[in-house]
This record gives structure tokens, C-alpha cells and sequence, in this order.
């Protein structure tokens, strides 16, 4: 016999730095409505147990069956009554109610579910009985029917003893082995952990900036500018010179053709611009040093603690997928340097659109790891920055524009000029107001242009990429589709643990009928992301694993980190010590609900495992403490505080009787009288 010569604390994990947040399914598989029908109380109990949460499926099954009785609820409630748990943790009431099961239960007809009943009466019943004793059950017991044989090889692992329980454990053993990854568990496990997408919202465009005041000017200009002009050309046309009526008539035509070209090129030049100080920001090309000049036309960055959570947990996210999705044959670090901007713009989109509603970050990771897959995709056809491309200015608008604007300078200035000897005072004022009048109104027709035009580019932008955005989601949903529902999980999971237990009885040269007892704790391990159903257990991406195996000579104890994503395990430690090395048992429970598994051992050594880490996330409707209960069943706590408290309050002598208690129960609970 060995004992720890070390020091060994938080085993599992330590929840101050692991698990803070978790995705809720609304899914109401496991809420129980006190209106419920017995039934569906029933179905629900079901559920419970399939989720291995014995406890309360127990309950429900019970209430149930004051109302609903069949062959298959008798069934159920029979595996609820022993599964993951040994005849010594059966109260008084149980184990009378066990006594008396073939007066309480009221068989009818017959189907695969009486089947199933008699298999396990006649299970309970060969407990302790010699090897040939066993076989006629062991054989029917292979000739029965699923779903009934799969479900009694999975819930009467701790409560049979003897060669019986030898029997049974190589058939599940075999059949956790061969269902450890089947149903697409390596392709589909990482769904359940993913919450359910939201919808994307369309951001909507900033309005145009144009005040009252703008307009006003842009009106009274343009009065003066129309009535100066037609004035103007009142004195030409009296002055009945052909050619300055011509040169007057050019002018407002290159006027005409001027303006419009210009404020089209003027656009687009603008709108580069606002987009390079949008998405190259940071980028030391932002070649020929700009960057401080265009930084500068930046208003104040908010700071984090301003922009608040919620911006910066979409910081991570959109950090972490565009570090994720990078284009081949680029440098990770340059890829976060080139896209630092748009990083920061994508971050800035989110929190204006997503920040002040109930939607969180998890819900609308999708959406971000759509953005940084459609810009590496665009990166590697060449299109990051093709909206340089696309904003430059054809050279037909260039040469429209200057041309136009040649011709009003030349013609136009050439007829205003040449009107002036005529009549020189009107000619001179009516100069001066044109100069004036046309000064203000190109400056604020044009801002009110560019403006308008801003606006509606920037709609047609949120448009299409909303529209990208929708097919996304489409594309989400479809591969969201076979989610695996929290049976499938808690299935699997239990595959898992029967995997690890033949690995321990393996190790140390065990059979399970050799083994006076065994015991499982599951717990998250540091900083693994959860999820669960609405009332029901939290289920982890990566767990720490325990198993303790109670021998004649003392506990032999197995650690591993389980990737339940992969169903493979890692890290393994293993313990030993003798019964009098334990000290003390316990479970310690924090002020924010959180649980504490602690095992002391007599050197001072202590073995300690956070098993709920008290962050329930209730939903609406949840009761307080419910979601730790579910979850401290399901992580098989109940059993192994039973048998370690023994353990430790007798030590040695526990397992010297437990034979006699075994004997005598198992007796007493096939014995109706």
C-alpha cells in the first residue's frame, strides 16, 4: 500500500478562474409544470433518468404512478429505485417499497416492457448467488429487447454484487465501447455547446447631417444665385451680342455638367477616405505617414470601460476568429496587423447594433465568425481593400468635371467680362452677387449631396450585408440542425465513464465483483465551456474525472482530464491509501452556492474538487439551487460521499462487514415478509 507523499489541492478545478458562463438551451424537457398530467410528470421523470439524475427522476416516477400505472412506468420506476446507487443507500421506505414491489406493482398483458420487469425482479433476485445459479437470467436477460436490455446494463451497474454483477458488467462494458462514438459524436458533440443563433439586425445607416440652417442658406443661395444669373443674362442678350449669348449659354452648361461630375467624383474620394480612416487605421501603411493626420479627424475613442462588457467580450470573439481564420500563406501576426481596423470596426458595428439589447456575444458569434471568414476569404482573392478599387473615380467623371467646370470658368467669366463696358454698374453687381450667391450654395448643395448620398450608400452597404448575413445564419442553422439532445450527451458520458473504470480495474488487476466498491465524481475542468437545458445539469467540454476503487487493502484512486468532445483522456494521476489514512470526507459549500468535494487524508494531504462552481445562470421560471442539485446528481456525488464517508467513519471495519450487511439487506429485500 502507497499514500500520497505530496500535497494535492484542487484536483478538479478552481472556478475563480474556469467556468463563469454557460449556454442555456430553452428547451423544457426537464421543467415541471404542477398542472402536468401523470404522464407527462412520468415522461419527464424518464427524462431525468436517461439524463443519469436518479434523484429526481425517483420523485416524479413516484408521483406519477398515483395516477398512471403501466408495465413501462413499473419498469422505469424499478431502475429508477437502484440505478447509481447501492443497496445501502436505500432509505427505509425504499427499501420496503423494493420489498413489497410485487404487491405494488400491477402487471397487465404482455409486451417487452413486462419483459424488461421480470429481468430485473429476477436480477435483483440472483444478487449473491453462486455462478450456475445466474446463467438462465444472464442468457434471457441477452435475449430481451431493446431499448429495455441497454437500459437495465446501464442503471444496475452499483447495485448488484456477486458473479452476477461480473455478468453484467462485461456485457455494458462492451456496449459503452461500441457506443462511445457512435451517433456522429465527434462531429455533432460541439453543437450542444453552441447556444441557439440569434437573428441579425440590419444596422442602421447614420442620417444625413444636414440642419435647418444648411437648408435655409442652400435655399436663399440658390434664389439669389438663379435670379443674379437670369439678370445676367438679361444684359447680354439686351446687349445683342451673339457671341456673348453663346459664351453665356456654354458657361451654364459646363456650370451644369461641372456640378453634377463633381460632386459624383467628390463622393467617392470621401467616401475612400472614410473608409481607409475606418479600416486602415493602425496600419503603419496607411502609407506616407497619414495616419496621424487622419487619426487626428478621428473623434475620442471610447475607452474599454466605457464601451463596457459587452464591447468587450465582442473584442475577444472577433480577436479570436480573425486570429483563427487567417488566409493561407500569410503570416498570422501580419494578418492581425492589416486587419486591426476592421477588427475595430466590426467591434464598434456590434456594440451600436447588438450592445443594448438582451442579446449576448455567444449568440451573435456566428455573425463574427462569419465576418472573419468573409475577409480572410476576400484577402486571399486579392478584394480586402477592393473598395479602392471600386470608389476610384472613372476618368469620363474626372475629364466631365474638369471640363464642365473649364468651361464655366472660361466661357461663363469670358461672357461676364465682356458685358461689363456695356453696362457697368449692373454688370458689376450682378458679378458680385453671382460670385457670392454661387460660392455658398456649391458649398452647401454639395455638402447636402455628398450627405444624401452617403446615406443611401451606406443603406445599399447594411442592406447586403445583411443580406450576407441572413444567409449565414441559414447556413448556421442547417449545421446546427442535429444538435444532440442531453440524452445523447449524458449517454455518451457514461460511455466514458465505464471506459475509465475498465482502464482502472485493468491497472490494478481488478475484477468488478473483486472491487468492494466503486465511485465516480465529475467535475468541470478549469476554464471549459458548459452548457446544459433549462433545468437541467450543467454539461462540460472538457471534464475532470474520478474514480475510486475500494479494495481489501485500501482506495486506489484515477484522475484524468476527459475531452468529451474527442471521448479521449489525458493527465492521468493516480493515488493510494490505506483506510486508516482517510480523515475526513466532506463537501464544503461556498456563499454563492458553489460545491466543494474534500477528501483529508491523515498526513495532511488533501484532495479538493469543485464540482459546481455555485454560477447557475437561472432562467426564468428556474428554481434557486435546482440547477446544482441536477447537476451534483448527475456528477455522481450522492454515492461517492456514501461510500468515502463510511470510509472514513469506520475505516477497515466497514469493509469487513459490509459482506454481512450485504448478505442480510439483499435477503431482506427479496423477502416480502
Amino acid at each position: 500500500m502507497t499514500e500520497p507523499t505530496h500535497r494535492v489541492e484542487n484536483v478538479a478545478t478552481d472556478s475563480h478562474v474556469g467556468v463563469q458562463a454557460g449556454t442555456v438551451h430553452n428547451l423544457t424537457v426537464y421543467e415541471r409544470d404542477p398542472w402536468d398530467s401523470p404522464e407527462t410528470t412520468f415522461r419527464k421523470g424518464v427524462s431525468f433518468l436517461k439524463g443519469r439524475m436518479p434523484g429526481p427522476a425517483r420523485r416524479l416516477i413516484n408521483d406519477a404512478m398515483v395516477g398512471y400505472a403501466t408495465n413501462e412506468v413499473y419498469f422505469y420506476w424499478l431502475l429508477a429505485m437502484v440505478s447509481r446507487r447501492t443497496r445501502h443507500e436505500l432509505t427505509k421506505d425504499e427499501a420496503a417499497q423494493l420489498r413489497g414491489r410485487h404487491a405494488l406493482m400491477r402487471l397487465r398483458g404482455e409486451d417487452p416492457w413486462r419483459d424488461g420487469v421480470r429481468i430485473i425482479d429476477r436480477l435483483l433476485e440472483s444478487a449473491g448467488k453462486a455462478e450456475e445459479d445466474i446463467r438462465v437470467v444472464v442468457k434471457d436477460l441477452d435475449a430481451l429487447r431493446e431499448p429495455q436490455r441497454s437500459l437495465i446494463l446501464e442503471h444496475l451497474e452499483l447495485y448488484l454484487d456477486g458473479p452476477i454483477e461480473d455478468h453484467l458488467w462485461h456485457r455494458a462494458l462492451s456496449k459503452a465501447k461500441t457506443d462511445q462514438m457512435t451517433g456522429g459524436r465527434g462531429d455533432r458533440i460541439w453543437k450542444f455547446f453552441h447556444p441557439a443563433p440569434a437573428a441579425p439586425l440590419c444596422r442602421k445607416p447614420r442620417p444625413p447631417e444636414t440642419s435647418l440652417g444648411c437648408w435655409a442658406r442652400a435655399v436663399a443661395a440658390t434664389v439669389v444665385l438663379l435670379m443674379a444669373t437670369g439678370h445676367l443674362g438679361y444684359l447680354i442678350l439686351q446687349s445683342g451680342r451673339a457671341l456673348l449669348m453663346a459664351a453665356y449659354v456654354l458657361g451654364l452648361a459646363g456650370a451644369s455638367v461641372g456640378a453634377r461630375e463633381t460632386a459624383h467624383w467628390r463622393h467617392r474620394v470621401e467616401r475612400r477616405r472614410a473608409k481607409d480612416r475606418e479600416y486602415r487605421r493602425g496600419r503603419s501603411e496607411v502609407e506616407g505617414g497619414v495616419v496621424g493626420r487622419r487619426m487626428k479627424e478621428q473623434p475620442r475613442r471610447k475607452t474599454k470601460a466605457e464601451r463596457g462588457s459587452f464591447a468587450r467580450r465582442a473584442e475577444h470573439r472577433i480577436n479570436h476568429y480573425f486570429a483563427k481564420y487567417v488566409p493561407r500563406g500569410v503570416d498570422r501576426d501580419d494578418w492581425l496587423v492589416e486587419t486591426e481596423g476592421m477588427r475595430r470596426s466590426l467591434g464598434d458595428e456590434l456594440t451600436e447594433v447588438y450592445g443594448e439589447t438582451r442579446v449576448g456575444v455567444e449568440k451573435i458569434a456566428w455573425l463574427i465568425r462569419h465576418r472573419a471568414s468573409e475577409a480572410a476569404t476576400r484577402r486571399r482573392k486579392g478584394m480586402l481593400w477592393g473598395y479602392r478599387r471600386e470608389l476610384a473615380a472613372p476618368l469620363g467623371t474626372k475629364a466631365r468635371a474638369i471640363l464642365g467646370l473649364l468651361a464655366l470658368a472660361g466661357a461663363g467669366g469670358w461672357a461676364a467680362v465682356g458685358i461689363v463696358p456695356v453696362g457697368p454698374l449692373p454688370a458689376i453687381g450682378t458679378i458680385l452677387l453671382l460670385l457670392i450667391s454661387g460660392w455658398i450654395c456649391s458649398r452647401t448643395w454639395l455638402h447636402i449631396v455628398l450627405e444624401q448620398r452617403r446615406y443611401a450608400a451606406d443603406q445599399a452597404e447594411s442592406l447586403s450585408a445583411y443580406q450576407g448575413d441572413l444567409e449565414a445564419l441559414a447556413r448556421w442553422r442547417a449545421r446546427l440542425k442535429d444538435k444532440p439532445d442531453d440524452e445523447e450527451m449524458a449517454t455518451w458520458l457514461d460511455c466514458d465513464r465505464k471506459v475509465l473504470l475498465e482502464e482502472a480495474l485493468r491497472h490494478y488487476k481488478l475484477t468488478m465483483s473483486g472491487v468492494i466498491a466503486h465511485a465516480f465524481i465529475e467535475a468541470p475542468a478549469p476554464g471549459s465551456e458548459r452548457a446544459r437545458l433549462r433545468g437541467g445539469p450543467w454539461r462540460y467540454k472538457n471534464y475532470q474525472l474520478l474514480v475510486f476503487l475500494v479494495t481489501q487493502e485500501g482506495v486506489r484512486q484515477l484522475t484524468v482530464t476527459l475531452n468529451f468532445l474527442k471521448g479521449t483522456f489525458h493527465d492521468r494521476q493516480r493515488l493510494n491509501y490505506r483506510f486508516e489514512a482517510v480523515a475526513s470526507v466532506r463537501v464544503k459549500q461556498s456563499d454563492d452556492g458553489g460545491r466543494d468535494f474534500q477528501l483529508a487524508l491523515m498526513n495532511g494531504n488533501e484532495i479538493s474538487v469543485e464540482v459546481n462552481s455555485g454560477i447557475e445562470e437561472l432562467q426564468q421560471g428556474e428554481r434557486p439551487g435546482a440547477v446544482s442539485e441536477v447537476s451534483l446528481d448527475a456528477a455522481g456525488l450522492p454515492h461517492t460521499l456514501h461510500v468515502l464517508e463510511a470510509i472514513a467513519a469506520e475505516g477497515k471495519k466497514w469493509v469487513d462487514q459490509r459482506e454481512l450487511r450485504t448478505g442480510n439487506l439483499s435477503a431482506a429485500l427479496n423477502d416480502p415478509e
